[in-house]
């Protein structure tokens, strides 16, 4: 088996802010009369909503997966790349369900997930903007009969714009024999890619109808560099 050695952690740290109205969904089994039919996921001893980072994580993956290995999404009729495999970009950094079929050799060091997505929790400085005015509002939206043009109102959990939430991601470096080089590359053209494409897309759901646009700000490393993400997370 090949040997692995963790060398080093990078971490990025700053904060998410909400540009158009961000719905993350809790789920709802049960709905009270008069109650939000799509609530978003709150914390559940402040009651202050949160992003949690497999949301933050999947959108990355998913989009990375759509960009670097379509063909494989393909073959996967849809679901996540799963290949397992040491050369894979995505597999390898994002990590491979356990698959006891999966020969060894083509798994043979690609070691530990990469990527760690923390929480993203209310910044201190959003808790004290917000402190007297709502951080959440309800969306109503109506979908319409095309034959009868009867509308079906539906409504929906937001948080609003201006929102910050603190922002958080560990990448652990392992060195197969390279000196850590593969790791360091796939941290810049795929961590760091995606963290640009999805400002350029959406997070959570009903993206296509203007929800969850988000920007990173103020992005540190653990040095406290700034981190740059490359220029088409403008569109440039």
């Amino acid at each position: 088996m090949k040997e692995i050695k963790l060398k080093n952690i990078k971490m990025v740290k700053g904060k998410i802010e909400v540009k158009t109205g961000l719905h993350i969904g809790a789920g709802n089994d049960s709905i009270e009369i008069g109650g939000m039919d799509n609530p978003i996921i709150k914390d559940p001893v402040t009651f202050e909503p949160y992003i949690p980072g497999s949301s933050i994580k999947g959108k990355i993956r998913s989009l990375m997966e759509l960009l670097l290995v379509p063909e494989k999404i393909a073959e996967n009729e849809g679901k996540p790349c799963s290949c397992g495999q040491s050369d894979c970009p995505i597999c390898r950094v994002f990590g491979a369900a356990i698959d006891r079929k999966r020969s060894s050799e083509k798994t043979n060091g690609r070691g530990p997930t990469r990527l760690i997505v923390r929480d993203s929790r209310l910044s201190e400085e959003s808790k004290k903007a917000f402190s007297n005015k709502p951080l959440t509002e309800e969306k109503n939206e109506n979908s319409l009969n095309r034959i009868t043009a009867e509308a079906n109102l539906r409504s929906m959990e937001r948080v609003v714009p201006g929102v910050q939430f603190d922002f958080e991601i560990a990448y652990r470096v392992f060195d197969d024999g390279d000196d850590g080089k593969k790791d360091e590359e796939l941290f810049k053209n795929v961590v760091l890619a995606g963290l640009a494409v999805l400002q350029n897309d959406y997070l959570g759901g009903g993206g296509s109808r203007g929800n969850g646009r988000i920007e990173f700000k103020d992005l540190k490393d653990e040095s406290g560099n700034l981190v740059t993400l490359p220029d088409f997370a403008r569109g440039n």
